[in-house]
């Protein structure tokens, strides 16, 4: 068996640790919007709607003559055309706009009054519509209408009933519009696309894009999109302020102290965040995993995840702790990023982001240039099933009721323990002082603390480790005269196993043709899983990131499943890649894939200690057609080699990093990265129903 690195990774479990502490005018007209990567598509959009999307345009009355101009802090119609204000069309979202003016004012309304407003508000957000020639404007948030005042020219806002003729108006194209603040790509080039029947590009196994809606939706700070745009999307969280000095949980989590301090402002300085060890700040804003996709990546599996002790812990929340309504809203809002990347493209279906069900379509996606989003979720009690001293919370009902609800949200892949023992299996400890911290959770979460046995195979669990004087802490969230039990030394697996639920969550996730991830199952638990899929034969297997016994590897590959290693630090991953090529099976197709778990608590890899510069821009994608360039966002511009993966769109530079570092190999692991996706891809269709 080859050796595996011993590398420790950070994952959403120091979070409870830290939590345990704080708890103590025309129709159709051309615009300049991006043409989608797709060499089928037919061109420039057409409709009227949708196809204003970054366009310039002036904004002419049909009602009062002449064109909209600025007037003090409001705007009126009777200008020329050559004096009119310029209007930047920004969509919203579909069919909705941001009226962005050339002196980057915006229009905005509330009931009754028309205004200029500085910054991007609920009140700037426009759904537009198109009839006989001429288009209405009406408040997305209360649903008047933007119309002319009759009387005196100024734009005002009414009932939409009240003058509709007044609300009528033209767009005509014009030049000179104002850019709407917005993060670059960095990227110059035509995404590869390559036939049906090999895909080539890179996959992430593991990844959470919609985990600002997780544990409470309030603790991280930003969004990976907002309708409003970046300087919304991207703000600190106001529980930050000052100097980042009350974010407990940040400092706790990134910088193990709560006394730190930190820059909190995002947009546009972005001074000490996003950064790779930054634990509760966004770090997959939609342009960052465009550039990601730019950069060769066509296959990413977006994990829906929670966890309801953290949640119940945690002071902040806006949404409800309960992890499968957490995996609904995160669910739509993914969805809601597939919309708003459509609106910046001019229509339904022409943006790069399609979050795909089936491999047919995964594989039409990626072989399109574009980027096949699948959905998977990793939460602690899935299906309401969680355990509470022993006795498990949930029915086989449930089991087939909650895997059909998630099958028709798309859910192709399930990890079915997280953290803490629930009613299916046991859970793979966590180590040392986030062992202790998690064991706790457990304890919270299902009443009785982890129990241990020795282990009788080559699999091995993570020691957990005792408590001293520097973990004593970690007591305090537990009820008086609870303390957390001692562990004897040496090796220790999970005593709890695979239980008659799990296995038939397993059989229920076979009929369905889902993928399932041990990841996170204990050692027993994993060998039962892994018993059931092999006596079945059954190909839709992963390790996501790297969080089960390296002995298992081998089995995953002889059953034609997937492995994705956690992106690590360079030399970690090119040493785990180079095991993979030992461990894979000749009959099945091998590719190589990452999990970087990013916005999941866990630390991205950093730049290296010695201060070599692996990276060096621009640099062309593995296939040739992209020029990567370094990313900026607002006045910041980040370097791989200085930064490390401060953020999502990092990625290809990562890769990059390790092409370098793998020396006269740099070749052999970029072609296996890859064929990620092709690898992912058949094993997938080996099992789809």
């Amino acid at each position: 068996m080859s050796v595996r690195s011993s590398f420790v990774r950070r994952r959403l479990l120091p979070t409870l640790g830290a939590c345990t502490a704080i708890a103590i005018a025309g129709t159709a007209i051309a615009v300049s919007v991006p043409l989608s990567p797709d060499p089928t598509d037919p061109g420039p959009p057409t409709d009227p709607v949708y196809g204003l999307a970054g366009g310039c345009y002036t904004l002419a009355s049909e009602t009062v003559p002449g064109f909209v101009v600025r007037d003090g802090d409001g705007y009126r119609v009777g200008a020329d055309a050559a004096d009119a204000t310029k209007f930047r069309m920004q969509a919203a979202q579909l069919g909705r706009f941001l009226f962005f003016g050339d002196d980057s004012a915006l229009i905005a309304g509330e009931p009754g009054h028309a205004f200029a407003a500085l910054q991007a508000t609920p009140a700037t957000d426009w759904t537009l519509t198109f009839t006989d020639g001429a288009y209405t404007a009406t408040s997305t948030t209360n649903g008047q209408q933007l119309g002319v005042n009759r009387a005196d020219g100024r734009l005002a806002v009414t009932d939409p009933g009240q003058d509709p003729e007044a609300g009528r108006f033209r767009l005509a194209p014009a030049d000179g519009c104002a850019d709407f603040p917005e993060a670059e790509v960095g990227a110059r080039g035509v995404p590869l696309t390559t036939s049906p029947g090999e895909v080539r590009g890179f996959i992430d196994a593991h990844v959470h894009m919609n985990a600002n809606e997780f544990i409470g939706g309030e603790i991280r700070c930003g969004e990976p999109y907002s309708p409003l745009g970046v300087t919304v999307a991207l703000q600190d969280c106001e529980d930050h302020e000052p100097d980042g000095l009350p974010a407990l949980l940040e400092n706790v989590l990134s910088h193990g102290s709560p006394f730190e301090s930190h820059d909190t402002t995002m947009w546009p300085s972005f001074a000490d965040v996003p950064s790779y060890d930054s634990m509760t700040h966004e770090q997959m804003y939609y342009r960052w995993v465009e550039r990601a996709w730019r950069g060769g990546q066509r296959i990413m599996t977006n994990l829906l995840v929670s966890n309801r002790v953290l949640c119940e812990l945690y002071p902040l929340r806006s949404n409800p702790c309960d992890e499968m309504e957490t995996v609904r809203i995160e669910a739509r809002q993914a969805h809601g990023i597939q919309d708003y990347v459509d609106a910046q493209y001019g229509g339904p279906g022409r943006g790069w982001f399609r979050i795909v069900s089936s491999p047919a379509d995964a594989r039409a996606v990626a072989a399109s240039g574009k980027l096949a989003v699948t959905l998977g979720m990793e939460i602690s009690e899935p299906f309401g099933c969680g355990l509470r001293n022993g006795a498990p919370l949930c029915t086989e009902h449930d089991i087939d009721a909650g895997l059909d609800e998630l099958y028709g949200m798309g859910v192709r892949q399930v990890i079915l323990t997280h953290k803490f023992d629930n009613a299916l299996g046991g859970v793979r400890f966590d180590q040392g002082v986030t062992g202790l911290a998690v064991n706790a959770g457990n304890f919270l979460g299902t009443g009785e603390f982890w129990k241990t046995e020795p282990c009788t195979g080559v699999a091995k669990d993570n020691p957990i480790g005792n408590v001293d004087q520097s973990t004593a802490e970690l007591t305090k969230s537990l009820p008086p005269g609870v303390t957390l039990p001692v562990y004897p030394d040496g090796d220790a697996c999970n005593a709890r196993d695979l239980t008659p639920l799990g296995e038939y969550a397993i059989r229920a996730m076979m009929q369905r043709g889902m993928i399932v991830d041990i990841d996170h199952m204990g050692v027993e638990t994993a060998d039962s899983a892994l018993k059931i899929l092999e006596d079945a034969q059954y190909s839709g297997v992963v390790s996501s990131h790297g969080w089960t016994d390296p002995s298992n590897y081998p089995r995953i590959y002889k059953l034609g499943g997937f492995v994705a290693s956690y992106a690590g630090p360079s030399e970690n991953f090119v040493g785990e890649w180079r095991a993979a090529r030992e461990d894979r099976d000749e009959r099945y197709y091998f590719g190589y894939g990452f999990g970087a778990d990013t916005n999941g608590f866990g630390a991205q890899p950093a730049p290296h200690e010695d201060g070599a510069r692996g990276v060096e821009y621009p640099y062309s994608t593995f296939d040739g057609g992209t020029v990567m360039e370094q990313q900026r966002a607002g006045t910041r511009t980040f370097d791989f080699n200085t930064d490390g993966l401060a953020q999502y769109g990092m990625i290809p530079d990562w890769i990059e990093d390790m092409r370098v570092f793998a020396g006269q190999d740099g070749a052999q692991f970029i072609d296996d990265m890859s064929r990620g996706a092709e690898a992912y891809l058949q094993m997938w269709e080996r099992v789809a129903r």
